[in-house]
C-alpha cells in the first residue's frame, strides 16, 4: 500500500466516524460515501441504484459526477440491459474494458462507460435491494483496497436501508395500533374514546372561535327485537348498514361515532355566536342554532328509516330516535354535552312512543 493510499484511507476512516452516526436519512449517509468512494477508486462517477427485479428495472437514486461521464439521478433502465446485472451474473466486481466485455449493454454504450466497479446492496436475508457503483469514461485499473472499501460502503448502505425499513414498519404498526385503539371494530367508526377526544377538541376550538357546537345521540329503537328474531349476525349487519347510511348524511365537519351497543353519537360545529346575545347556560335557544340542530336531527333520523337487507333477510325499519342539541362551549365539558344530547334523545323517544300508542288506539 502506497503512502498516498494510506493517507486516503486514514482520512476516509476519520470521515466515516463523523458521517455514519449523524446521518438521519439515506441521502445524508450516501452522498459523503459517494465522495469518499470517488477519492478511493479514482473514478469520476459514483452512484447508488435501486433494483426492482420483479418489475425488471434499475433506477439511479443518488449520484456524484466529477468529470465528463454523467450518471443522472433518476435514470431508469431495464435491469436485463445493465452492467450491474451482467457483473452479478458473472461474479465480476471490476472491469476496465467494458466495451470489449459488455459491448451489448446499450446504457453503458450510450453513457460511454469504459471502467466500471459494482457491488450489490442486500437485505439481511440476502434479497437484492440495489447496487453501489463507480464508473469512468477512461480506462484505469482499480486497486484491491478500493474494492474492499466499495464492499464496506455497500454493507453500510444496506444496513441503513434495512434500518429505515424497520423504522417505517414500526411507525406503520404504531399507526395501525393507534387506529385500532380509536376505531369500533364492527362498524369502522370512531369509538367512544375517539369521540371524547374529538368532542373535547371541538369544545376548545369553538370556545376560541366564538362558535357553538352540535351534539346528537342516536338510539336504534327496536334493535333488540331484530337481534332476537334474526340472530346476532343479522344484528351486526344491521348496525353496519345503519352506520354507513348515517355516515352518508353527515357533513364533512361532523364526526359520527359508535358509543357501543345500538347507540351512536354525532358531533360537529354549530352557528357563530359572536353576534348573538350571550347564553346563560350551555343550551342555546337562538332560532338559527335550534334550526341547525333540527336539520341535523331530521337528516340523521331519516337516514335510518327504510328497508334493510340483512344477509338475505329483510327488515322494514321505522327509524331511530335522534336528539341533537345546540350548545354554548364556554365552560362545557364533554360529559355534560353528551348528557344534554342524551336527554334530548329521550324526549324524542318518548314522543315517538306516544305517537305509536296514539296510532294504535286509533287503529283499534
Amino acid at each position: 500500500m502506497t503512502l498516498s493510499t494510506r493517507y486516503i484511507l486514514d482520512a476516509l476512516i476519520a470521515q466515516l466516524s463523523s458521517t455514519v452516526p449523524t446521518a438521519r436519512n439515506l441521502e445524508q449517509l450516501t452522498r459523503p460515501l459517494l465522495d469518499m468512494l470517488g477519492a478511493v477508486t479514482g473514478l469520476e462517477s459514483t452512484y447508488l441504484t435501486s433494483v426492482d427485479e420483479r418489475g425488471g428495472q434499475q433506477q439511479v437514486r443518488l449520484a456524484r459526477n466529477a468529470g465528463s461521464l454523467q450518471i443522472p439521478e433518476g435514470l431508469v433502465v431495464a435491469w436485463e440491459d445493465t452492467l450491474c446485472k451482467r457483473a452479478l451474473d458473472e461474479g465480476v466486481v471490476a472491469c476496465s474494458d467494458v466495451p470489449e466485455r459488455w459491448g451489448d449493454s446499450e446504457p453503458a454504450r450510450r453513457l460511454g462507460i469504459q471502467t466500471y466497479v459494482s457491488t450489490p446492496v442486500r437485505t439481511e436475508d440476502g434479497a437484492l435491494m440495489g447496487t453501489l457503483c463507480a464508473a469512468s469514461a477512461q480506462r484505469q485499473e482499480v486497486r484491491p483496497e478500493a474494492l474492499s472499501v466499495l464492499t464496506l460502503f455497500s454493507s453500510l448502505v444496506g444496513q441503513f436501508i434495512e434500518r429505515e425499513r424497520l423504522v417505517e414498519e414500526l411507525r406503520a404498526a404504531n399507526e395501525q395500533l393507534a387506529t385500532f385503539a380509536l376505531t369500533d371494530p364492527l362498524t369502522g367508526l370512531p369509538n367512544r374514546r375517539a369521540l371524547f377526544d374529538e368532542l373535547q377538541r371541538l369544545i376548545q376550538r369553538a370556545s376560541r372561535d366564538g362558535s357553538s357546537l352540535l351534539v346528537g345521540c342516536i338510539d336504534l329503537d327496536g334493535f333488540k327485537a331484530i337481534n332476537d328474531r334474526l340472530g346476532h349476525q343479522a344484528g351486526d349487519r344491521f348496525l353496519q348498514e345503519v352506520a354507513q347510511r348515517l355516515s352518508l348524511e353527515m357533513r364533512g365537519s361532523d364526526m359520527l361515532a359508535r358509543m357501543g351497543g345500538d347507540e351512536f353519537v354525532v358531533v360537529g360545529p354549530g352557528v357563530d355566536l359572536r353576534a348573538r346575545p350571550a347564553s346563560s347556560g350551555p343550551s342555546l335557544d337562538h332560532a338559527d342554532a335550534l334550526q341547525a340542530a333540527h336539520t341535523l336531527e331530521q337528516r340523521a333520523s331519516l337516514a335510518t328509516v327504510g328497508r334493510f337487507e340483512l344477509d338475505g333477510q329483510f327488515v322494514q325499519y321505522g327509524g331511530a330516535s335522534v336528539g341533537v342539541v345546540p350548545l354554548n362551549p364556554v365552560g362545557l365539558t364533554a360529559e355534560e354535552a353528551l348528557q344534554l344530547a342524551d336527554a334530548r334523545m329521550y324526549e324524542v323517544k318518548r314522543a315517538r312512543q306516544q305517537q305509536r300508542l296514539a296510532t294504535a288506539d286509533v287503529a283499534s
